[in-house]
């Protein structure tokens, strides 16, 4: 028998009356030497519950393998959990949206251009099976049934939103039941539209999607299943931002009121999110609706705890509401962390990277195609592509990229720029002048996310068809995958002899510190790019906006000589970054 059951009214734990209060805290966008300080706020938030996604793509990065460590240990993090007294909903997918890099689906299986996504396709459902079976040994002794903190455990995710397959569905309720999942199974959907009927499973329990109108969503919902808890399972309390768009956020005292109304109708809910955090490296997500949105590397998510961990103005007034309604703990609530102070770091060398690639040997040699190939024909998941070809002809022409690109491409002749490509944003030709016969044509190409919501997920990368000048075929190129998990090392890199650079290139310098603590990496001055401080990737950064700093957590930083390296992809008019002691993620909502 698990652990949580229901009555007609709502939940049991251990046959006793239990009120789910959770946090959403996705423990893949936290270091993980941070993981007992964010849990043990989410307990002084009043919390007795944290609820995490568990990304696919992470955990199996290449068929029939494995990846439980660094950020992705959800072992260790769910002992934590337990030990500081937390109860855990664990959402395995297999999809799981999150603004998160494909949304958790494999790209080496998106990249199948026939199997049929989320449905009970064989080809998908035998991936998702052997997933389980990599993926669920190890989690079994952390469910309940065995004394562990996982109380419940989410069949796919908001599924009603995409499709009406019940016996895919059906076949992921059989497949965890089979490998040893006890615990109290759960749909979510979004409570509008008709997707809590698409998205249902009979015997399963229904939960809503929501951030407002709490007592219409709350009868919908009760409409779909009159009988049994209700459950806010996402209750939306803040929102992420794009590239180029607005920050967003959510005033504290309107998302409480509502929290106050969900709790007064006597209903469990999950706080999306109580902590957002970061998505370090090459992790965000996109959006692809009207046209291609990348998610920005904060997750911030205007949530109580920001994404450095310190409670905000919705912690406060969260912890005021559940006080009215259950038990709160009698330490007072946590202060701010210390922050570095702040302190500019020189970047004094630098690697231009088209001449700097024969360096990157460990990425492996380039492969000799008559067309470009696509991330996804090359098998590379994230990061950069860079292609070479040469122009026959000089003078003037139309460079022309049948498909686009996916999803920015920068464009160079004889290393000189000449131009840039962006997915749906400009034509997909560009006007160049060859400056002579044999020209080197290179082009660098970006991957800013892959979409996570919708039809559109597994759409490639890369250049994504051939290329031609004034109508004519440009043949033999050497595509080379960049995944750039890992910084190049700075014994390659030369002193850098202008303060300003113009072209593509790795910036090195260093910093010292007495005692490490959280700070945030400032680049005025600087362009487009990704970041590293002690080769640990912290993220893109784009003088686009709305985000203007780079979240550094204290245990990336050592006592004594720290290094940072940028690769700029543009230009930079300083050769100095700053380490401050206050986000900047765009300008605060009014």
């Amino acid at each position: 028998m698990p652990a949580l059951t229901t009555t007609p009214h709502g939940f049991l734990l251990h046959g006793e009356p239990f009120r789910i209060l959770s946090g959403a805290l996705h423990y893949f966008r936290v270091h993980p030497d941070q993981w007992t300080d964010r849990l043990r706020k989410a307990r002084l938030m009043g919390l007795n519950t944290v609820e995490t996604y568990i990304p696919w793509n992470l955990h199996e990065p290449t068929p029939g393998t494995l990846a439980l460590d660094g950020l992705l240990d959800l072992p260790r993090f769910l002992r934590l959990a337990q030990a500081e007294g937390l109860h855990v909903l664990l959402r395995p997918g297999p999809f799981i949206c999150a603004e998160w890099d494909g949304g958790g689906l494999p790209f080496w299986l998106t990249t199948d251009p026939d199997i049929r996504l989320r449905t009970s396709d064989p080809r998908f459902t035998d991936a998702v099976d052997r997933y389980l079976d990599l993926l669920l040994p190890p989690l079994l002794p952390y469910m309940a049934a065995s004394g562990g903190p996982v109380i419940a455990v989410q069949v796919e995710n908001e599924y009603g939103a995409y499709g009406d397959d019940t016996a895919y569905l059906k076949h992921l309720e059989s497949s965890l039941r089979s490998r040893g999942i006890e615990e109290l199974l759960f749909t979510c959907d979004q409570a509008d539209g008709d997707h809590l009927t698409r998205g249902t499973l009979p015997g399963v329990l229904a939960t809503a999607t929501f951030g407002s109108r709490v007592d219409h969503h709350l009868a919908r919902l009760r409409e779909a299943q009159p009988e049994g808890p209700l459950m806010c399972a996402e209750f939306w309390i803040g929102w992420f931002d794009h590239w180029g768009g607005p920050h967003h956020g959510r005033d504290a005292a309107d998302a409480a009121a509502d929290l106050d109304r969900l709790l007064s109708a006597g209903a469990s809910v999950n706080i999306y999110m109580f902590h957002g955090g970061t998505n370090f490296g090459f992790t965000n997500g996109a959006n692809h609706h009207h046209a291609y949105a990348p998610t920005i590397t904060s997750y911030d998510y205007d949530a109580p705890l920001t994404e450095s961990g310190d409670p905000g103005p919705k912690y406060h007034a969260f912890r005021e509401v559940i006080a009215r309604h259950a038990p709160m703990p009698s330490d007072p609530a946590p202060s701010p962390a210390p922050k570095l102070r702040p302190t500019t770091v020189e970047l004094t060398h630098k690697a231009p990277l088209l001449a700097h690639l024969g360096h990157l040997a460990h990425l492996g040699p380039a492969v000799h195609a008559p067309d470009p190939l696509t991330a996804d024909e090359l098998g590379h998941r994230a990061g950069y592509i860079h292609y070479r070809t040469t122009v026959p002809h000089p003078g003037p022409g139309l460079l022309h990229f049948e498909g686009g690109v996916g999803d920015r491409a920068q464009v160079f002749l004889d290393g000189a720029p000449a131009g840039v490509l962006e997915r749906e944003r400009f034509d997909e030709t560009l006007p160049v002048h060859v400056p002579r016969a044999g020209a080197v044509l290179d082009v660098l190409v970006e991957n800013m996310g892959r979409v996570n919501y919708g039809p559109r997920i597994g759409v490639p990368k890369g250049l994504l068809g051939p290329v031609t000048l004034d109508g004519e075929p440009l043949r033999g190129w050497d595509c080379h995958p960049l995944p750039l998990n890992e910084a190049p090392l700075p014994t390659t890199f030369a002193p850098t002899p202008t303060p300003t650079s113009a072209e593509p290139a790795f910036h090195y310098g260093t910093f010292d510190i007495s005692t490490p603590a959280d700070t945030f990496l400032s680049l005025p001055g600087w362009t487009k790019g990704q970041a590293w401080i002690n080769g640990f990737h912290l993220g893109r950064y784009w003088n686009r906006g709305p985000q203007r700093t780079l979240y550094v957590p204290a245990p990336v930083l050592r006592p004594g000589t720290n290094d940072l390296v940028l690769l700029e992809l543009h230009g930079t008019t300083t050769t100095s970054a700053h380490l401050t002691d206050e986000p900047d993620l765009g300008p605060k909502p009014s």
